[in-house]
C-alpha cells in the first residue's frame, strides 16, 4: 500500500529495508515537510515520523498518519505501552502503507514518563514483549524498538541484554540503540542528549553477543565518516540533530554509504527541486515558515549561509509570504559571496 498526502491508499509493493543510514524520529522536526526535504537528497535512507502516541492515532482530531508518497521507505514510531492500542495503530499504519513500526523505548521525557512508555519502559521488558507481540500478530511489516543502552542506575551491559533476550523473543528482530543511557530522574530530555557520556563499545558488544539480529546505533553521529567507522562494527547508524541542522549531508549518504553510482545534487539543484512542494503547500493554504524552518540549514557552511537564513528568518512568517521569499533568500547570498568577506 502507499499513502498520498491527504492519506489517500495506494498500491505500494515494498521492497526489504536499507537499514544502512536512518534519519532519527525528533519532535517538531522529521514532520512530512521536512521528511519530503530529506528524501530529495538521499533516496535510500530510511525515514523515520516523529513519535506519534497511540491516543493521538485512535482518539484524536487530526490524521497522525498522513504523509507523502515520496517518503518511502518510512517508518511510524509509536509512543504507548498497551498492547492492544499499539495493535491498533500498527494495523492502521500498515493499511496506510507504512513500511515499518517503531516502539519508542528511548525517549526520557516527563510527560513520556507519565504516559508510562518511552525510556522508562526498558524496566518493564516483559510489557515491552507484549507490545510487541501484539503488534506483530496484526501486521506483515517489521516491528522494531528504539531504546538505550540503560536508564537511571539501571545500566548495567546484563540489564541491557536482558531486555533485548525478552522482547527479542518476543519476534523483534531489529533494535535501534542510543548508545547513551537516560536519567529519567533530575536532568531534562535536552540535557538527555549530552549527559551521560556515550558508549559506543556497549553497542559493539551487543551485536556481537546477538550476530542474528540487526543492531544499529544512534547518538552523537556528526558526519558520514563517523557512519562508515561505525559500519564496521553494526547494521546501521541513525543520525538525528546533524541530519536537521546539516541536512546537505544526506546528499552524499547513497554514494558514500550504499554503493550508489547516482550523481551528487547539488544544493541549488536541491533548493529548486523543493520548490513546486512549497508552491502546492501554498496552494493548499499551509504558510510558507511551516516549511522554510527545515531547509535554513540547506547552505550551512557555505559563504552567505548566514544571509540567507536571515532573509528566511525575518520574512517567511509573514502573512501572504510565498515562494518569491525563497527566491530572494537565495538570491541576497551573491552579495555576500562577491564580497571580500
Amino acid at each position: 500500500m502507499n499513502v498520498t498526502e491527504t492519506g489517500a491508499a495506494q498500491l505500494n509493493p515494498s521492497p526489504s529495508l536499507n537499514r544502512t543510514f536512518s534519519i532519527a524520529p525528533m519532535l517538531d522536526w522529521t514532520d512530512r515537510h521536512y521528511r519530503f526535504f530529506a528524501r530529495l537528497m538521499s533516496r535510500e535512507a530510511l525515514l523515520y515520523t516523529e513519535m506519534v502516541t497511540t491516543g493521538a492515532i485512535i482518539h484524536g482530531k487530526g490524521d497522525y498518519l498522513a504523509y507523502n508518497q515520496e517518503e518511502h521507505p518510512l517508518a511510524l514510531q509509536l509512543g504507548g505501552s498497551n498492547p492492544a492500542d499499539l495493535a491498533t495503530c500498527a494495523k492502521l499504519a500498515a493499511e496506510r502503507g507504512y513500511d515499518e513500526v517503531n516502539l519508542n523505548v528511548g525517549c526520557p521525557s516527563d510527560r513520556v514518563q507519565n504516559g508510562r512508555f518511552g525510556a522508562c519502559l526498558m524496566a518493564e521488558p516483559q510489557l515491552v514483549a507484549e507490545c510487541v507481540d501484539a503488534m506483530k500478530s496484526v501486521v506483515d511489516i517489521p516491528v522494531t524498538v528504539k531504546t538505550r543502552i540503560g536508564i537511571d542506575d539501571q545500566d548495567s551491559y546484563q540489564f541491557l541484554t536482558q531486555f533485548i533476550d525478552t522482547v527479542s523473543a518476543a519476534g523483534c528482530d531489529t533494535f535501534i540503540v542510543h548508545a547513551r543511557k537516560a536519567w529519567l530522574q533530575g536532568l531534562s530530555p535536552k540535557e538527555n542528549r549530552e549527559i551521560p557520556d556515550l558508549d559506543y563499545e556497549r553497542v559493539y558488544q551487543l551485536k556481537r553477543d546477538y550476530p542474528n539480529l540487526s543492531i544499529s546505533i544512534n547518538g552523537g553521529v556528526k558526519s558520514l565518516d563517523e557512519c562508515v567507522t561505525h559500519l564496521k562494527q553494526l547494521d546501521g547508524v541513525m543520525v538525528g540533530r546533524e541530519a536537521y541542522q546539516n541536512p546537505y549531508i544526506l546528499a552524499s549518504v547513497d554514494q558514500q554509504l550504499c554503493g550508489s553510482s547516482a550523481p551528487l545534487l547539488s544544493r541549488d539543484a536541491v533548493l529548486e527541486k523543493m520548490l513546486p512542494y512549497i508552491e502546492k503547500h501554498l496552494e493548499q493554504g499551509g504558510r510558507l515558515n511551516h516549511i522554510t524552518r527545515h531547509i535554513t540549514g540547506l547552505y550551512q557552511g557555505e559563504v552567505g549561509s548566514r544571509a540567507w537564513r536571515r532573509y528566511i528568518s525575518e520574512n517567511a512568517h509573514r502573512p501572504g509570504a510565498g515562494i518569491e521569499v525563497v527566491r530572494q533568500a537565495r538570491a541576497s547570498m551573491t552579495p555576500v559571496y562577491m564580497s571580500s568577506e
